[in-house]
């Protein structure tokens, strides 16, 4: 009789002990519930271009409304002939109340996009893509991050430690690697960075790799003797080939129209192919991706939107401009 009472016990504090768990399962699975998205990530640029449209758009489609929007986009650092051309193209469609003008503004600013290839062109074995820039622009972690997408779209990625000059430079990089699970081939600290940029690529093409990341020594765009060595860099790393898949640009988007000015130095001394506008985030100088494409001719290919490994995107000009405008 004892053994039966005591079987019995034991089946009770079991069923209890289920059912308590079982109770608690949809409070486990709550906390698992997917998080609303993001909100935009042009919040700065956003809010100042929404403030100051909002302030014109109230006064109707007035002849100083167009001088406040003009001025508004300038002051996102939209350029001077840019903005000029948007409003006009904008008062030459003849809006007939705000959100005719509002609409034909985002328009005309996409139309200031178009036509360019975004795109990684990819195409050697291994195909190489070298990263300039000046100092403080996130290079470094650029490079990580785009070596992040590569990997997880399934490529084989090195990396290689061309900036010999800053002494922490090197091991950033392996610190990042080794995050990564990437291949970083460096060389001696004040050597030829050229050669490591050489010792990588073959390394890469002897294990078979897709894609080889030369990081270099950041610059400043006005120092000659600088802007030749990369001129060599990127003339070894070319080899047979003769070319380099992408040389990608990285500025800093809170420089505003210096940008442009780094773009010009540095493409006299390498073809730039794209820019990767880091800081995108946190400026309210984002109209500088228009400046610099419709002067420059150089298309913006990512934009950075955070310190995350994750928040490198690919620049899409519609979203782009949809966001710029949804504050206002």
């Amino acid at each position: 009789m004892i053994i039966i009472l005591a079987g019995v016990a034991v089946v009770l504090l079991l069923g209890i002990f289920f059912f308590t768990r079982r109770g608690d399962g949809p409070k486990s699975r709550a906390s698992s519930t997917p998080r609303p998205g993001k909100p935009g990530r042009l919040s700065t640029t956003a809010s100042a271009l929404g403030v100051s449209l909002k302030r014109a758009w109230g006064q109707g489609l007035e002849d100083q409304t167009w001088d406040e929007i003009e001025e508004a986009l300038l002051a996102a650092d939209v350029g001077l002939d840019a903005s000029a051309d948007v409003v006009k193209a904008v008062k030459t469609a003849k809006p007939e109340t705000v959100a005719e003008a509002r609409g034909q503004l985002g328009v005309e600013l996409k139309s200031q996009l178009e036509d360019a290839d975004r795109g990684l062109a990819l195409t050697g074995h291994p195909s190489v893509v070298l990263v300039v820039g000046v100092n403080g622009t996130g290079k470094t972690t650029t490079i990580a991050k785009l070596a992040s997408r590569l990997t997880g779209q399934g490529d084989l990625v090195f990396l290689a430690a061309a900036d010999t000059f800053r002494a922490a430079a090197g091991t950033q990089l392996q610190s990042w690697g080794d995050r990564l699970g990437v291949t970083v081939v460096g060389g001696q600290e004040g050597g030829d960075p050229a050669s490591v940029a050489f010792d990588a690529i073959e390394s890469a093409r002897a294990k078979g790799a897709d894609v080889v990341i030369v990081d270099t020594a950041g610059r400043l765009h006005g120092k000659r003797n600088m802007m030749d060595e990369l001129t060599k860099i990127h003339r070894i790393s070319a080899g047979e080939r003769g070319e380099v898949d992408e040389v990608l640009l990285v500025l800093d988007a809170t420089g505003g129209q210096n940008g442009i000015q780094q773009v010009k130095q540095f493409s006299d001394a390498v073809p730039v192919t794209g820019i990767v506008l880091t800081k995108l985030d946190g400026t309210a100088k984002g109209g500088i991706v228009i400046a610099v494409e419709r002067e420059l001719g150089v298309p913006v290919k990512f934009v950075g939107l955070g310190e995350g490994i994750d928040d490198l995107e690919p620049f899409d000009p519609n979203n782009f401009v949809e966001e710029l405008l949804e504050q206002s």
